[in-house]
């Protein structure tokens, strides 16, 4: 295909690609404020980066992406713009269950920031049980601070990693010569590891009890040949183990296939 965007597709050639792979990916991130050198859309520019690795080793459509995701953690700064988990939810499910009317059968949801994960779920949820979806969540962001997190300083607001992801997508929108009061590095990492746990989940204020910045980290060394290579790595990552989810959903009751027969049996 000459593109794996949806929006930039003619109808006739969804219409046969959802025939040919009935997949969509969905890119989930936010526009929010990531330090003087990063844009407002750090967020979402890295999940419609890593979508489109993943479509071209899937063979699936990159859905329009929603700039916007749920971040009343950042709205201290300028450059921050918020939905409300309800908002959030409602654009998701409304996006998506529309695709699965045309035909798409498969869902793939490529998110680059952690404030959104509990509303994904819900989304995610309702699109599988309301509308039959194949529903699978990649949270990228940790995909690649798990690949690539012990050598670029782990994952941060506004460093390395999330540097080289808008570098190999929109390297003109990053100014590394602006990079000025980073917050601690200890205190970030120690708050970060704190509300990434399993076990408990601290709700807080704002970005500023982790950075009191707006910002941590060390992206002076991100370059755009070491942030192509992060998203390829992390596209191939992604796209391999979502096949063999997808395959293993396939494969037992619980799954969409029991959705229809129940709908059938009504």
């Amino acid at each position: 295909m000459h593109t794996r965007q949806f929006i930039e597709l003619t109808q006739p050639e969804i219409a046969a690609q959802f025939k040919k792979n009935p997949l969509v990916i969905f890119p989930a991130g936010s526009v929010e404020q990531h330090g003087p050198h990063l844009p407002a859309g750090t967020d979402i520019f890295a999940s419609i980066a890593v979508g489109e690795e993943v479509a071209k080793r899937m063979d699936g459509l990159v859905l329009p992406a929603v700039p916007f995701g749920v971040t009343p953690m950042h709205m201290p700064y300028a450059g921050t713009i918020t939905f409300t988990p309800e908002t959030y939810i409602r654009v998701v499910k409304e996006v998506c269950a529309s695709t699965a009317k045309h035909g798409a059968k498969y869902l793939l949801i490529v998110n680059w920031h952690e404030g959104n994960i509990p509303s994904l779920a819900i989304a995610a949820e309702s699109l599988h049980r309301d509308h039959g979806m194949t529903v699978l969540t990649a949270q990228a962001c940790y995909v690649a601070a798990e690949m690539y997190g012990t050598d670029m300083g782990g994952l941060t607001h506004g460093g390395e990693i999330e540097a080289h992801a808008v570098l190999a997508f929109r390297p003109d929108l990053v100014h590394l010569d602006r990079i000025e009061q980073s917050s601690d590095h200890g205190r970030g990492r120690k708050w970060d590891k704190l509300r990434r746990t399993r076990s408990f989940q601290p709700v807080l204020t704002d970005i500023r009890t982790i950075a009191p910045t707006g910002w941590y980290g060390s992206p002076e060394h991100a370059t755009v040949e070491k942030g192509r290579k992060m998203l390829e790595g992390v596209g191939e990552a992604i796209a391999r183990e979502a096949a063999d989810i997808f395959k293993q959903l396939d494969e037992v009751q619980g799954g969409t296939a029991e959705l229809h027969h129940l709908r059938k049996a009504k």
